[in-house]
């Protein structure tokens, strides 16, 4: 992974947009490097914003449907947060049955790796055993493993990340051609925050 310190400047504002000075910097990772080596510094400019992922997401999507090289954008999200859902109560009894679904999982695995070692004639049998002590195994594990935590996290969640708001960026040679495609209106030349 490269890093690299990103400068956006003045550019020139598009026809009837006041002109704007900014001198903010940011950290972007660079995932297509010019030279061989990783070290120079791509310039980046804001096509536009978005309150949620899925409008970036589809700023995107017009942007490759009209035939720009795509892998020229990024989508940066800032003001992150982290945000915990919790879905219900965690008891023994729901930790071994978790389990056993991911034991049942593992056992298919098994009887389907027995299946390419083992003759067709015997592969029933070798999928009942497999399925039966992943499914065993995994809700002894799922069991021990919640009575472990002594009672600290009797809860199930789920876990996401979400921002603020996304800006769009395009590299600073194809911000025009990013502009005309979309037909929308002047890109930002500040990231404000």
């Amino acid at each position: 992974m490269v890093y690299a310190s990103i400068t956006f400047t003045e550019a020139a504002p598009a026809e009837g947009v006041a002109e704007k000075e900014d001198t903010t910097l940011t950290t972007a990772r660079n995932d297509y490097p010019e030279t061989a080596y990783g070290t120079n510094v791509t310039d980046y400019r804001v096509l536009q914003s978005a309150p949620d992922y899925s409008v970036a997401q589809e700023i995107v999507d017009r942007l490759s449907d009209r035939g720009f090289p795509v892998e020229r954008v990024r989508i940066v999200g800032s003001g992150l947060r982290s945000i915990e859902q919790v879905t219900g109560r965690m008891t023994t009894g729901k930790a071994a049955g978790r389990g056993a679904l991911a034991g049942l999982w593992f056992g298919l695995l098994l009887a389907i790796l027995f299946l390419i070692l083992a003759p067709l004639a015997s592969f029933l049998w070798i999928l009942v055993w497999s399925l039966g002590f992943g499914a065993l195994w995994g809700a002894l594990f799922g069991a021990i493993g919640h009575a472990s935590t002594g009672g600290r996290r009797d809860f199930s969640s789920v876990q996401t990340m979400e921002a603020d708001s996304y800006d769009v960026l395009v590299e600073s040679t194809h911000l025009d051609e990013a502009v005309r495609l979309i037909g929308g209106p002047a890109p930002r030349t500040d990231l404000q925050r």
